[in-house]
């Protein structure tokens, strides 16, 4: 199993010397640095700085928000990214949910797996160069059918340095998963727990089984945010992991529709999911904080002395997953590296 780095997306600026911690997972043999986007920084100008500074490691987007840009901008970035790292950007997409889709990019968020799945199919259109793209879709249509009728299919002026540049899907639902079986070439889970890697290799198969399906398991990547946190106190070392899961559980998304809450109710805490969302929603978010078990924590997060997490390595190698994407903090990477790999 190969281990990346996760820089995630910025809070209220850059994170602190993040390019020596970049350099010190490409010393350290890391597979690759990803970076992520909400509704601040985005994941692609970071990724190309950074990136710039290394020669080795695949740069990953994890993710990019779909409804951020349109699919042939999308495509545009990934072609630009590739030429300038030599062929070692990696493309990883994400729905999003409806606050951010429709509060902030002013984008319908109905349907996201039917949008995804035209997404996709204009991005490989584009990367392949075979023609002028058009799509006939009811999301993305190109040329778009009204305006001043002068529209045209295009082909890129620019040659993909691979046309089958690796493109990942993140997902959290069931059908999401076996969509990103069915048409990516690979999966990122946000929050991975082993204990569920038999209903995720289920939904998995579902989506290798259907027609025209592009991956096997064999040549399928998994690569899930992982975060670590050694420490010899368990309980607080799970108090660094606690405030983004009350963050996530309680308050990214709507008491109505929140995938990372339905998330941890499929993993059996349904009960403790109901309480950090209706503490968090009042904004006693310290509450909605220790509702939050440690066990919940493990299922997600290697936390705890350095030996128990090399303990638990074995567990984690055991799932479908192919790659962690550990957030750390930079001091002890080279103890975690040496732990898990």
């Amino acid at each position: 199993m190969k281990l990346g780095y996760h820089t995630g997306y910025w809070s209220a600026g850059p994170p602190e010397g993040i390019t020596e911690t970049i350099a010190l997972c490409e010393s350290l043999g890391f597979d690759s640095i990803w970076t992520a986007e909400a509704y601040g920084s985005d994941c692609l100008t970071p990724l190309a700085w950074w990136g710039s500074r290394t020669s080795s490691v695949r740069l990953g987007t994890n993710i990019l928000q779909m409804s951020a840009r349109s699919p042939a901008a999308t495509a545009m970035a990934a072609m630009t990214l590739d030429h300038l790292s030599g062929g070692r950007f990696v493309l990883g997409l994400g729905a999003s949910g409806p606050q951010v889709v429709e509060g902030w990019y002013g984008q319908p968020y109905p349907k996201p797996l039917a949008r995804t799945r035209e997404y996709i199919e204009i991005v490989r259109k584009i990367l392949a160069r075979d023609e002028p793209v058009t799509h006939q879709g009811e999301h993305y249509p190109l040329p778009y059918p009204g305006g001043t009728g002068l529209g045209k299919p295009l082909k890129s002026i620019v040659h993909p340095l691979r046309a089958d540049l690796p493109i990942l899907l993140a997902a959290e639902g069931p059908k999401n998963v076996a969509l990103a079986a069915e048409i990516a070439d690979g999966w990122l889970p946000m929050f991975f727990s082993p204990g569920m890697d038999a209903h995720y290799r289920a939904n998995l198969a579902e989506g290798f089984a259907r027609p025209g399906a592009r991956r096997t398991a064999d040549d399928f990547e998994i690569s899930s945010f992982v975060p670590v946190i050694v420490h010899d106190d368990i309980e607080e070392a799970a108090d660094f992991v606690r405030p983004s899961l009350a963050l996530y559980i309680g308050g990214m998304g709507a008491k109505t529709m929140n995938f990372h809450a339905d998330l941890f109710a499929r993993m059996g805490y349904e009960a403790e999911v109901a309480k950090i969302q209706e503490l968090y929603l009042a904004g006693r978010k310290d509450e909605a904080r220790a509702v939050i078990p440690t066990a919940l924590v493990e299922d997600i997060a290697l936390i705890g002395p350095l030996a128990k997490i090399k303990d638990e390595k074995q567990r984690w190698e055991q799932t479908c997953l192919t790659s962690l994407l550990i957030q750390a903090h930079p001091s002890q990477l080279p103890s975690i590296a040496e732990a898990l790999g």
